[in-house]
Order: structure tokens, then sequence, then C-alpha cells
């Protein structure tokens, strides 16, 4: 009786003890080293079945997108304040090899002097001296003003749709945003792209400062802004499939702006046949 008492003190010690050592085993959100670093929900390479790269152009100004860009919480205005902060770095490359300066992002916000055209333009022929009739255009000399976040109503999403054979399912792993200033803006007619983010950095950045996404027909159905993403609630058009010429739609069907728009249109339509068809018999 005694050894059968002292038995069972002996493996209750034991499993204390391998209780202890698991408990204090750290724990750990890192993703495996076989995941893509920058996604928000990392996906093993070795479950993904098929990848498409796809770039998608958000106009903020749409009805739908009035929500992201609701009058003083929009999500522009978030962004810089970030950047402002010290709490988001933006890049100038989508590679995320380049992040920029505050100072450097600022400058890209400044407008535009009179006479005074960036190295982008001067390479298409525009020159210095054009007389654009722009008598609201600030002159040289005077304290540089920066566009309002109301008036970058651009976001380029760039993200990956990949067909997860473990899970089945489709996933849009969002990899980052780029804001846009419309080329409405500016004399030349160009648009200007003023900084990539990572998206993975956005949604940590959003869900600590509380940003919501808000609901115009219900004040109670407000909802995290990564939520609505991850929902996938905004309006979009595919603007750029992944191809070896890194080409976009209008450079492919870039005879007229309807050619390039119904190659959008049917690029979407081909992507939810896909979607469709990933489960038929």
């Amino acid at each position: 009786m005694k050894r059968v008492a002292l038995l069972f003190v002996s493996l209750l010690g034991l499993t204390l003890s391998a209780t202890a050592v698991f408990a204090k085993a750290p724990a750990t959100d890192s993703p495996p080293i076989d995941c893509n670093p920058n996604s928000l929900h990392p996906i093993p390479y070795a479950d993904i079945l098929t990848k498409k790269r796809l770039w998608r152009l958000i106009d903020l100004k749409e009805k739908q997108n009035k929500p992201f860009f609701s009058h003083k919480k929009e999500m522009t205005r978030f962004i810089i304040e970030g950047v402002e902060a010290g709490l988001l770095t933006p890049y100038s490359d989508e590679d995320f090899a380049n992040p920029m300066t505050k100072e450097e992002f600022f400058d890209k916000l400044k407008l535009p002097e009179a006479g005074d055209l960036s190295a982008g333009d001067k390479a298409l022929g525009f020159t210095d001296d054009d007389d654009w009739g722009d008598d609201k255009a600030p002159k040289k000399g005077e304290v540089a003003e920066y566009f309002l976040p109301t008036e970058i109503t651009l976001l380029e999403l760039m993200e990956d749709v990949i067909f997860d054979k473990v899970r089945s399912r489709l996933v849009h792993d969002i990899q980052s945003i780029k804001l846009i200033i419309p080329a409405d803006k500016f004399a030349t007619g160009l648009r200007k792209e003023i900084g990539i983010f990572k998206y993975k950095d956005l949604a940590a950045y959003f869900d600590k400062q509380e940003i919501q996404w808000i609901n115009v027909n219900n004040s109670a159905g407000h909802i995290p802004m990564t939520a609505a993403f991850e929902l996938r609630l905004f309006s979009s058009i595919p603007v750029k499939l992944e191809n070896p010429d890194d080409h976009t739609l209008a450079d492919i069907y870039n005879k007229t702006p309807k050619a390039a728009a119904l190659a959008a249109k049917t690029l979407e339509e081909k992507l939810l046949e896909e979607e469709y068809f990933l489960w038929e018999p």
C-alpha cells in the first residue's frame, strides 16, 4: 500500500513539473518562416495552390466608399496623422525596400508652386515656362502649403488572391495601400503618388487607434476599419494583373479609355467566375 502511495506521489510530481515547464514556454505570434512576412494572416507557402497578384483602384469619392471617407474621419487623414506622429512608415516601392522619411513624405504633399514641375513631369516633355493660366497657384517663395486629406481621393490596393488548399477557400491577402492625389489637382493632368504603406502596419495602427468604418445609415452600425477591409466593403476596379511586362490594363488596352474600362470589367467577371467554379463538381 505504501508503494502504491509513493508511486502516486511520484507521478503527481512529474505531472506538475511538466505542467510548469509548458506553462513557462513563451508564446509567440510570429508567422512561420515559410510564409509571406508582409501578410496580415500568413499562409504557409506549402498550403498555396494558386496565387495571383492584383492591383485595385479605390475611388474614395464613390458613394459606396463614403464610409471610408466620412467628414473629418477620412481614412487618408488618419494615415497622414500616423506618419506625422511617427506611427506609420511610408515606402517608395512595393517591395518595401526603400522606406521614406517623414520629410520626404510631406514634401510630396506640398502644393505645386507656380512654374515648378517634378522630374517626372519634365521627363514627359513639360517645361517650367508653360503657361497653364492657373491664377490660383501659389507663387514661388511663399510658405509651403499642403494638400488636404480630403484631396487625396485615390487609393491603390495591392493584394494576393490565393487559393488555400488546406482550408479549401479563396483568400484576398492585402499587401499594401498607396495614397494617390488625382490628376485633376494638377495642371499637367497627371496624378501623383504620395507613398505606399504595408497593410499589415495599417491594420495594427487602425486597431490601436480604434479607427472605424462609418455606417452612414446606422450610427450604431460602425465597425473597425480593418473589419471593413476583411469584409471587402469597398468598391474598386482592377487596374493591373501581375504579368511579365508589368503592364497595367490601360497599357495593354490603350486604344481608347473605353477599351481599358471594358477590360477591367471583363477581368473582374473572370475572377468571380474562377472563384465560382472552384467548387463545381
